[in-house]
């Protein structure tokens, strides 16, 4: 198991977190906590595409420089789309999510966006929960878009959050 995943004796202070621009030479550790939390993980290929198509890319690490989490948005017209959202497995339910979303609500806010959108499988409870609490309103759900088990197929319900 690499060090990514080594719990800390305590988890890193929120304070003590910091996001930088995610970096193709970030890739090895985002892909570490992607294949960890996800069934269907985004692929290299994919975060490359996101990189190279200049979309929001960021991560946030302590200060030892371990991974704590990372998010990916596009921005279209005056819409953000959140397409990726993680927090290492070691860090759930210590406010990191929340963290990120605070980042994403403010560059989007800075890009002249009116909303955020988002899509999350109905399986994945814990964000499903974060979204809401957070003040994500469910306005849609696009049927059979995730990918799932045995060959079959999942929906996404789609959120949004007005900003």
């Amino acid at each position: 198991m690499s060090a990514l995943f080594k719990v800390a004796a305590e988890s890193p202070a929120l304070s003590s977190l910091q996001f930088a621009r995610m970096q193709v030479s970030d890739l090895p550790d985002v892909l570490a906590i992607e294949n960890d939390v996800y069934p269907h993980p985004w692929s290299r290929g994919n975060f490359l595409d996101s990189l190279y198509s200049g979309y929001e890319a960021w991560t946030l690490r302590d200060p030892a420089g371990m991974l704590a989490g990372y998010f990916l948005v596009m921005l279209a017209v005056d819409e953000a789309h959140l397409l990726n959202i993680s927090v290492r497995r070691d860090l759930h339910g210590k406010g990191l999510g929340r963290m990120q979303l605070d980042k994403v609500a403010a560059l989007s806010r800075d890009k002249g966006m009116a909303s955020i959108l988002l899509e999350v499988r109905p399986s994945n409870q814990r964000a499903l929960a974060v979204y809401k609490q957070y003040g994500f309103a469910q306005i849609g759900v696009r049927k059979g878009y995730y990918p799932a088990a045995d060959n079959t197929r999942e929906d996404a319900i789609v959120m949004r959050f007005a900003l």
